[in-house]
């Protein structure tokens, strides 16, 4: 062989050895650069995935937990609503039975006699409710002066077109005629104690405790012409009798 061909047989063997490594090369490189692509991608979607699902699974317990709360403020509302509803319904409820007006009678009212100049021969009966509900002050004043058996008449045309009515610390009245001022009256006595008794609604009997008003120490002079008038929501109108 001559030296020229073996030169073209070993620049051939060394192109061709030179042809295969850059293939290689090539092939290597390619497949380190998809591999490392594939594997940025595969992990970037598995690491980023689990954080969306972990803010989904917390966000309902969070919305959960708010709607909560509300129902529960809501539910406490609502609760106090009916407490409050009942509250006024009980108020509403206690001025119709608490301050529904009773009959006034010793135990809640004060009871003054004081004698009277003018007219003549008169006393003056005021009654003041010292309670605390008001109260009817029913028909006319049923009087005993000492130990009478006999209970006075009443005047009549002296009645009111309607029963009085006392509101805490409010007075009716009455007047007493004691006796004749013409002298025409008979039985006459002093009287050292009074008694009076308070009627109810039907007019009948008494009701309650009776007052017991001071007299004047030296009495008082009644005798059979003595009467009294229904109680009057006025002075004015009791002593006009």
């Amino acid at each position: 062989m001559s030296s020229i061909s073996r030169t073209r047989l070993v620049a051939v063997a060394a192109t061709t050895v030179l042809a295969a490594l850059s293939l290689t090369a090539c092939n290597d490189g390619t497949g380190t650069q998809d591999e490392g692509h594939a594997t940025g991608a595969s992990t970037s979607p598995a690491t980023a995935s689990p954080a969306p699902s972990a803010a989904t699974d917390q966000a309902p317990a969070t919305d959960s937990s708010a709607a909560t709360g509300p129902s529960g403020a809501d539910a406490g509302s609502a609760g106090g609503g009916a407490g409050t509803s009942a509250s006024r319904t009980a108020v509403s409820k206690a001025p119709s039975s608490a301050g529904r007006p009773v009959t006034c009678e010793g135990s809640t009212t004060r009871t003054v006699a004081a004698p009277l100049t003018r007219p003549v021969n008169h006393m003056l009966l005021t009654v003041t409710n010292t309670g605390s509900k008001s109260c009817y002050l029913y028909g006319y004043p049923v009087v005993r002066f000492g130990e009478a058996q006999a209970v006075p008449p009443v005047i009549e045309a002296s009645q009111p077109q309607a029963v009085v009515t006392l509101a805490p610390g409010e007075s009716g009245y009455a007047s007493v005629n004691l006796s004749a001022t013409d002298g025409s009256g008979a039985n006459g006595y002093t009287a050292k104690t009074l008694t009076v008794y308070f009627q109810g609604r039907s007019g009948s009997g008494s009701v309650g405790r009776a007052a017991t008003p001071s007299l004047p120490a030296k009495g008082t002079y009644v005798d059979d012409s003595l009467k009294v008038t229904y109680w009057q929501q006025s002075m004015d109108d009791a002593v006009s009798w």
